[in-house]
C-alpha cells in the first residue's frame, strides 16, 4: 500500500495499516510506532500537512493562510531560532469514549492549554504533536488522527524570552481505555473535562483553545467508534 501524508511517500504493506481512513471517518490513527510518525527535516513536510489540515472554522482558515506565507518567508520556521516566530504542534487529547479531552495549566504561562510544543527542527508535525503529548501527559499508546483538524497563531511572552509568535498546527490525539494521566513539569495540573465543563476552568480558558475542544470534541465520537 503506497501512502503519502504530511509529505511522506511511503510503502506500507496492507496488512501493517490498522486503522485506515475508511475505518475512521476519513481519518486515520496511527500509534508511536508507525514509520509516518518518524521525525522529518524538509520544510515541504509541514507544509503538506498544514494544507491538508481540515478545516471547519473561518478562523483556522485565516490561520492557516498566515502561516502558509510565514513559512514560505522563513526557511527556518521550524526551528526556535526563528525568533519572530516558529512552528509549535499540539494535541487535543481526548479520551477512548470521545467525550473528554485533558487540559494542561501550563507552568510558565499560567493558563489552560491542550499539550503541544515546539517542532524543534521536526518538521513531521503530527509527530510532534504525538511526542508532545505522550511526555506532557505521562501516557502511553496515544494514537494522532491525521489529518490535522486546527491551526492557529498566537503570540506568546513567557518569562525571560521575547514575545513571539507560535504557528500550531493541531492534531486530535485518542487515549487506550483506562489511560492514567501523570503531569510532567511542563504543567501545574492536568485535568480531563467535557465540553460543558469548559467554563469551569481558572483562568478562563481562551478563544483559540475553545475553538479547538469544539471541533476535537465534535470529531471525537466518529473517530472513536470508527
Amino acid at each position: 500500500m503506497a501512502l503519502q501524508r504530511c509529505g511522506l511517500a511511503l510503502s506500507i504493506p496492507a496488512d501493517t495499516v490498522a486503522m485506515t481512513m475508511a475505518d475512521r471517518g476519513g481519518f486515520e490513527l496511527l500509534t508511536g510506532a508507525d514509520p509516518r510518525l518518524e521525525a522529518g527535516e524538509r520544510l515541504a513536510t509541514a507544509v503538506t500537512c498544514i494544507r491538508d489540515a481540515r478545516l471547519a472554522d473561518s478562523a483556522a482558515i485565516a490561520h492557516r493562510a498566515t502561516v502558509l506565507d510565514f513559512v514560505a518567508a522563513h526557511p527556518g520556521a521550524a526551528h526556535r531560532a526563528c525568533a519572530e516566530g516558529h512552528l509549535t504542534g499540539s494535541a487535543l487529547v481526548v479520551n477512548a469514549n470521545g467525550d473528554r479531552t485533558l487540559l494542561m495549566l501550563h507552568a510558565k504561562l499560567g493558563r489552560w492549554f491542550q499539550p503541544g510544543g515546539h517542532a524543534d527542527g521536526d518538521t513531521n508535525l503530527a509527530a510532534v504533536a504525538h511526542r508532545e503529548a505522550t511526555e506532557e501527559t505521562g501516557m502511553d499508546g496515544l494514537m494522532v488522527a491525521l489529518p490535522a483538524i486546527d491551526v492557529d497563531v498566537h503570540r506568546v511572552e513567557p518569562p525571560g524570552e521575547a514575545p513571539h509568535l507560535h504557528l500550531d498546527v493541531r492534531f486530535l490525539v485518542i487515549a487506550p481505555p483506562g489511560a492514567v494521566e501523570s503531569a510532567n513539569e511542563e504543567s501545574r495540573a492536568l485535568r480531563w473535562i467535557s465540553a460543558a465543563e469548559l467554563d469551569e476552568l481558572v483562568p478562563a480558558v481562551d478563544d483559540s483553545t475553545r475553538r479547538l475542544v469544539a471541533r476535537g470534541l465534535a470529531l471525537a465520537g466518529e473517530v472513536v467508534a470508527g
